[in-house]
């Protein structure tokens, strides 16, 4: 019961990644808050949670809009754990392909949403003195593979979460991040099941062959949220099952210009 007695924020936890950190939290001892523009899957996360006998609130938000943010926190309360999930690459492409509207979306969602939900976990947590922030980064912000606006969010992610640490570690609180390589959900899975060539080539480029679970990344969040990691501040950890110790081997297609 790691985080027991205290109260969890995750954002973008309808489906995927962000479900299962907060199952796994409920498990740990939480009481969880989960935030998703999605309300029907948003619910059932709660629901998930309640029939296994943990305490949820879902409250439906967007988190890149600023006063949507506040709201949430305010019905929130104070939080103890903050992690920042949320994403989104609707529109992502490489660079001549990319318009500056799925660039504007895409860093709204993954990366000025971090902000806004830190900035006002920072209140309670500051007040507390205590509190760890767990941010979803990802292997692109660590080396150059395609989806040129999420890899720049990502990217400043891990920027933000060095900030954030180095701002905050006299207030009792831990910021790090976890960058996740290709990671099997639901929606990913039937995916790669569609378009079995592509997931032959990506699995290819992992040293196991094999892809990552939401599972491998709940339990990762779990211990950076944790008095587990007491003195881990400030850090970007791959979870990626070796991918970035072969991506001298890799061999990306060349743009088509």
């Amino acid at each position: 019961m790691l985080l027991q007695g205290r109260r969890a924020l995750i954002t973008g936890a309808a489906a995927g990644i962000g479900r299962a950190i907060a199952l796994r939290f409920a498990d740990a001892g939480a009481e969880v808050v989960v935030l998703d523009t999605d309300a029907e899957e948003n619910e059932r996360t709660a629901g998930l949670i309640a029939a296994n006998g943990g305490h949820c609130t879902a409250i439906q938000c967007n988190v890149s809009a600023e006063q949507e943010v506040i709201t949430a926190f305010e019905r929130a309360g104070a939080v103890d754990v903050l992690v920042n999930n949320a994403a989104s690459a609707i529109g992502d492409a490489r660079i001549p392909e990319l318009s500056g509207d799925a660039w504007d979306s895409v860093l709204a969602v993954c990366l000025k949403s971090v902000f806004l939900c830190t900035r006002e976990a920072l209140v309670s947590m500051r007040r507390q003195r205590r509190g760890a922030i767990v941010n979803i980064s990802s292997v692109n912000a660590l080396t150059g593979i395609n989806l040129a606006a999420y890899s720049a969010a990502k990217g400043g992610v891990l920027a933000f979460t060095r900030l954030t640490a180095a701002q905050h570690a006299l207030d009792g609180i831990r910021a790090n991040a976890i960058c996740p390589g290709t990671i099997l959900s639901e929606s990913s899975s039937r995916y790669y099941e569609q378009n079995p060539q592509l997931a032959q080539e990506l699995r290819s480029m992992y040293p196991g062959r094999d892809f990552g679970t939401v599972e491998d990344i709940a339990e990762c969040a779990l211990f950076l949220a944790s008095d587990a990691s007491t003195f881990i501040n400030g850090v970007e950890l791959p979870v990626d099952g070796g991918l970035l110790a072969t991506r001298p081997l890799w061999s990306l297609e060349p743009s088509k210009d």
